[in-house]
């Protein structure tokens, strides 16, 4: 976290490729952190928020360069200070206590089913940051297609997520589907992303702030699907193991 935040600092000192070497090192860093608690636990980090989110902050350099390289999508900087952000409740939060993976875990869909949701929401975080900024930038239409192109890249992994939940499910269950809050809000939120598409292809970029508005309301569920969901004892479910 900490040579992330000091890659966004000398990156808003204009020295970019000095940003970009440090930023590179924070990557490094988490990746060994990552593989470093894989071996420790004895499984994929996966298993918890804690693991989840040091995984998240694991993605962010990949999905930058990415970015950059591919879909010609500038925000590195942005992209430094999600890195820090993701990995605070990391450090910061969530116990790093070691656990046995349930039985309900014990699977080979695990780990495919956990890590394209992850993927696809931390590809949703940067289209929600692309969207804020066309709605307080002139460039709107600009920022919206960004979004929209990074929307397109996430939105087949939560149906690829969406749909080995359901085969996990029938294998750890007994049922494709059994209405648990997690999975209603990750289907909730499958369907809020489905209509930005729709919106997007009936009015363009006419009405960019709307579409824009869509995909805050997608990432608001995506917070709750990950978040709300585990923590709160509203919400009382199959998937409350992910502590």
């Amino acid at each position: 976290m900490m040579m992330y935040l000091l890659a966004f600092a000398i990156y808003k000192l204009r020295h970019r490729k000095a940003a970009w070497f440090v930023y590179t090192l924070g990557f490094a860093v988490s990746l060994i952190s990552g593989v470093y608690r894989g071996f420790s636990v004895g499984h994929f980090p996966l298993q918890n928020l804690f693991e989840v989110f040091l995984f998240l902050g694991m993605m962010v350099f990949p999905l930058s360069v990415l970015c950059k390289k591919l879909l010609k999508i500038d925000g590195e900087a942005v992209d430094m200070l999600l890195g820090i952000i993701v990995l605070f409740p990391a450090g910061f939060v969530f116990s790093a206590a070691a656990q046995n993976l349930s039985p309900s875990l014990q699977s080979p869909l695990f780990v495919p089913h956990v890590a394209v949701y992850m993927l696809a929401y931390i590809i949703m975080t940067k289209a929600v940051c692309q969207a804020g900024a066309g709605l307080i930038t002139k460039a709107n239409n600009d920022y919206e297609f960004s979004a929209y192109k990074l929307v397109c890249l996430g939105f087949p992994l939560l149906t690829l997520g969406l749909v080995l939940g359901c085969f996990w499910a029938k294998l750890a269950w007994g049922d494709y589907w059994s209405w648990d809050p997690k999975e209603m809000w990750a289907l909730v939120t499958w369907l809020v992303y489905l209509a930005y598409f729709h919106q997007s292809y009936m009015t363009g970029v006419k009405y960019a702030k709307i579409n824009s508005i869509w995909i805050f309301t997608g990432f608001a569920f995506i917070v709750v699907t990950l978040l709300w969901v585990n923590l709160s004892r509203i919400f009382v479910g199959l998937h409350n193991y992910a502590m």
